[in-house]
């Protein structure tokens, strides 16, 4: 069995939507799983003690989550442009696994969700990219033979996945970012099953 690691952050709820449609997306693909992880909120207070387990959603991700997975789909909501402390925090703890390479030669797609249509949904994805690769891990898009690329009307861009939440985070996704979420996680799920696992690329 092939297991992708959907990994996200979400406030609002958004990205987490865009998360189920992902895993939707993965498991559409003969055996493959998903497994959705989040990661908690950054504390505004030093060395604050919260639960290692969420009241709803997700479990907490760990770092053996991404060692254990054949291909990574990460998501958070756009902040300034780039990645919620959130998310950067976490991938920050990952040191140990570049320098083993575990991540090496493994597919990863990113996706995000911006209060505003051009509020930085594209850099956003870009920056998500940057540890990726460094973790040397092969990045995944969406291709323009997904046709919602070329006449979506909300998110969707070919570095990966995005919505867009409207002022209050209160948009839906449209039908146009749910086809987009599930292909890329269809993407990523047969880029996994067809690389070999743990081979280094």
């Amino acid at each position: 069995m092939t297991e992708v690691l959907v990994l996200y952050y979400s406030r609002a709820g958004a990205v987490a939507s865009m998360a189920d449609m992902i895993a939707r997306g993965v498991e559409e693909v003969p055996d493959c799983r998903a497994r959705v992880r989040t990661v908690p909120a950054v504390s505004t207070v030093c060395e604050a003690i919260s639960d290692d387990i969420p009241a709803t959603g997700a479990p907490y991700a760990c770092t053996e989550d991404l060692a254990q997975c054949d291909g990574l789909l990460l998501g958070s909501p756009t902040r300034f442009g780039n990645m919620a402390a959130a998310m950067k925090y976490f991938l920050d703890g990952t040191s140990e696994l570049w320098l083993s390479g575990a991540l090496a030669g493994r597919p990863a797609g990113v996706f995000t969700s911006s209060a505003s249509l051009h509020g930085g949904q594209e850099s956003t994805l870009l920056s998500m990219m940057l540890p990726l690769l460094h973790h040397g891990m092969l990045p995944v898009g969406l291709t323009y033979r997904e046709a919602d690329l070329l006449t979506t009307r909300t998110g969707g861009t070919p570095y990966g996945a995005s919505h867009f939440a409207g002022a209050n985070d209160a948009q839906p996704l449209s039908d146009e970012e749910k086809r987009l979420c599930r292909a890329l996680g269809k993407r990523v799920a047969i880029a996994a099953t067809r690389l070999a696992p743990g081979g280094a690329f």
